[in-house]
């Protein structure tokens, strides 16, 4: 058993409130990898007298971070493309000429296992400095049938391996592979007849994702693949209204998505759609921010009783950036979410979109000992100030797994 003394604030998040379950001067008790006991270090009961010490130091402690939107394992760059959308070349006009997802898709199919383990394995390594103990991965830059499985698989091994937990999701439908442009009928067979079904019976995924927007997925393709991701026991997601208004927000609800990530273009019914079916808006900040756009109206999402999380995207092309606090700064700066509102939205909020109902993402009694120390005395002071540095300390099952100590 181990008591952690010293918190200058505690977030404890919990999942069914709407605030971050702030505690000034708190403390902190885990036993075999559980939360058992959390709140203000005065009423710390006695029976733990004897546990284990440990000092935060006065700092700011939250949980675990969930990045629940990331496109994990991928190979080369588009630096280039990065250059072009500068001199005024737009997302749209690259993506059509051949570069952004097709660019990825062609890097990644030429790369080895073992390229694609060990930049997935670093890539995990700067997340976990950050914080992060739960990371969602999609597939989507493979698009055959040994290529989308061979990145679950590596994501598989990963979750195997540790510390993180990975939250696999297959996202076979980004982009119509250029090898069935004539033919797109036959790409959204192979997803829904060969893909799926292979998927589902090595359990690989708990999560189908689509893409729908004029340049990637229509509708009915989508119904299509939720409905067999549906038959084979996968949730759904969905790349929603993120270039146009595609309606994407009005499916995500139909299909009783976990989670509509994106929603740049979301229309006002799409917003009203959202928040009654209780389906959790995903707001990826970095995105907007390399692309230019307006980001996602949290302000409108939240005020309509919507369900917010935030997270990075994480991806080469719009979203080169691992950096969850960087993407709560913009939250907060770019999206007038409050320090809470965000917080959640990378921790308990993140947690619910991904559907995990073990207590990640919160910090109250009975919820995984992960959690993140930050070197600053409370959770304002923390995003107001956004530094590029690493977490202090990044606790997984109770176990510490990264620590930095400043002068």
């Amino acid at each position: 058993m181990t008591v952690l003394t010293d918190i200058g604030q505690l977030a404890t998040c919990p999942s069914a409130s709407t605030d971050a379950g702030l505690v000034d001067d708190a403390a902190l008790v885990w036993d075999a990898g559980r939360i058992v006991w959390a709140g203000p270090a005065s009423d710390l009961p006695d029976d733990y007298a004897e546990a284990e010490r440990q000092s935060a130091g006065g700092r700011l402690v939250v949980p675990g971070l969930v990045d629940c939107h990331t496109h994990l394992a991928h190979a080369g760059d588009r630096a280039d493309e990065f250059v072009e959308r500068l001199k005024g070349t737009s997302y749209l006009e690259i993506a059509r000429r051949g570069g952004g997802i097709q660019k990825s898709v062609r890097s990644t199919r030429a790369a080895s296992d073992d390229e694609l383990a060990e930049s997935a394995r670093a890539r995990l390594g700067a997340m976990l400095r950050q914080g992060v103990t739960t990371v969602e991965a999609k597939t989507g830059y493979g698009l055959t049938l040994d290529d989308e499985l061979r990145v679950l698989r590596l994501y598989r091994q990963l979750d195997a391996a540790g510390p993180q937990r990975i939250v696999s999701t297959l996202l076979a439908a980004h982009i119509v592979p250029p090898e069935y442009a004539d033919d797109r009928d036959a790409y959204v067979r192979l997803i829904c007849e060969e893909i799926i079904p292979a998927v589902a019976a090595e359990r690989l995924a708990a999560f189908v994702d689509v893409f729908v927007e004029d340049s990637a997925f229509t509708a009915d393709e989508a119904r299509a693949v939720f409905e067999a991701g549906a038959e084979h026991g996968l949730g759904a997601k969905l790349h929603a209204d993120q270039l146009t208004d595609t309606g994407g927000a009005a499916l995500a609800a139909e299909v009783g998505a976990a989670s509509a990530d994106h929603l740049e273009c979301v229309s006002d019914e799409g917003v009203r759609r959202l928040a009654e079916a209780g389906v959790v808006a995903v707001s990826l900040p970095i995105a907007t921010l390399v692309l230019g756009q307006e980001p996602l109206p949290a302000r409108r999402l939240l005020d309509a009783g919507a369900h917010v999380a935030v997270a990075t995207d994480f991806n080469p092309g719009s979203a080169p950036s691992s950096s969850l606090g960087l993407a709560l700064w913009l939250a907060c700066t770019r999206q007038q979410m409050t320090p809470e509102e965000a917080l959640r939205g990378a921790t308990a909020e993140a947690a619910r979109a991904l559907r995990l109902d073990d207590g990640t993402g919160s910090l109250v009694p009975g919820a995984p000992a992960d959690l993140a120390v930050f070197d600053a005395p409370s959770l304002a002071t923390w995003l107001a100030g956004w530094r590029a540095e690493p977490a202090v300390r990044t606790v997984v099952g109770g176990e510490t797994v990264w620590a930095w100590m400043p002068k």
